[in-house]
């Protein structure tokens, strides 16, 4: 990472590696309520982000996000907090640029999806661009090096998130949650609602959110085809597959439910991350990184399948040391080399 470059200047020297997750990994760490999904705990407990911040920095990830996903007045008005809409969009990007100072990564402001977007009733749009200009305003004011607009559901929605960072005069990747099979909820084709955004001035384009690996990959390259400028892939890190293509649509024997709260049989790996930060890159992707599910190991792992060494990787696995799997491993006796699955 080079001191004073801006994210287009970044991904033209090569792929930018990005992190997210933050609301699912604060809430497995017991931080964030499940359900409403408000990150309270910007205020509550910001030592909490500022450790998460700190290990996805030291994983490799070049960005750090303020974590203002779902801080916009609707959703704190849900929770009682809307007094403390500002305070939370302000301390958020302080505690990025607190972190991010530390390893030179760039900070991102950050605006999603409200919940209260209908096409079909022009109110609604006004009530976005409100809710967008206030959060940004603040950003901008406590300094973000660009925008990231993500998990938009519809395309209009997107738009006017992508008008109020470009009148701000942010650069923003906007990214789109592949929830349904083939279009937005406003019915725009993918690939085409990503050339609209590219066409309007998006430096980044692409997806995040919803989609695990195997079922973004397809899409994302009819993406990279379809634009010029940069695509930015953030899955979520779930075996998804053609025939439960998305998070959402996991089902397993004897669970009511998976999403949200019993994904964990799902969950990627490591070495899944890993090979999709090599397939994406190879496809051209330039922004590459990881959504709800997110851990630093992830990132790790994405970081060193693109040829890097982070400050984590003093830590990387080193399995020939292990008494037992490594290659000085002292037992001999046939039944416990079995039954800890090595060869004889």
């Amino acid at each position: 990472m080079t001191a004073g470059q801006g994210i287009e200047q970044r991904l033209a020297q090569g792929p930018v590696l990005g992190a997210e997750g933050y609301v699912f990994e604060l809430e497995r760490r017991g931080y964030i309520k499940a359900g409403p999904y408000v990150p309270e705990v910007v205020l509550d407990f910001p030592d909490a982000v500022r450790e998460l911040h700190r290990e996805f920095l030291r994983a490799g990830a070049e960005v750090m996000v303020a974590l203002t996903y779902y801080a916009h007045r609707e959703k704190l008005r849900h929770v009682g907090r809307e007094n403390d809409l500002e305070e939370m969009n302000r301390h958020a990007v302080r505690l990025a640029r607190e972190v991010a100072r530390e390893g030179g990564a760039l900070v991102a402001g950050n605006v999603c999806n409200t919940w209260t977007y209908d096409p079909a009733d022009p109110a609604t749009s006004a009530t976005v661009r409100a809710q967008y200009t206030e959060q940004l305003g603040w950003a901008l004011d406590e300094g973000v090096d660009f925008v990231i607009s993500e998990t938009n559901d519809y395309l209009g929605e997107a738009l006017i998130a992508l008008e109020v960072s470009r009148e701000l005069g942010l650069p923003a990747m906007v990214t789109l949650a592949s929830t349904q099979p083939d279009t937005t909820r406003d019915g725009y084709d993918y690939v085409e609602a990503c050339r609209i955004l590219a066409d309007h001035g998006a430096a980044v384009v692409g997806l995040n959110c919803d989609r695990g690996p195997v079922t973004m990959l397809p899409l994302l390259e009819r993406i990279r085809a379809a634009v010029d400028c940069a695509v930015a892939a953030q899955p979520v890190p779930y075996r998804t597959s053609p025939a439960m293509p998305t998070m959402e649509s996991l089902r397993a024997d004897g669970v009511d439910r998976v999403f949200p709260l019993a994904l964990e049989p799902f969950s990627c790996t490591r070495f899944d991350m890993a090979a999709f930060a090599a397939a994406a890159r190879d496809l051209g992707v330039n922004y590459i990184g990881v959504c709800c599910g997110g851990a630093p190991h992830h990132v790790r792992s994405m970081a060193e399948a693109l040829g890097r060494q982070v400050p984590a990787s003093k830590y990387a696995p080193a399995m020939e040391l292990h008494p037992i799997l490594g290659v000085a491993g002292t037992a001999t006796e046939a039944n416990v080399l079995a039954a800890w699955n090595v060869a004889g």
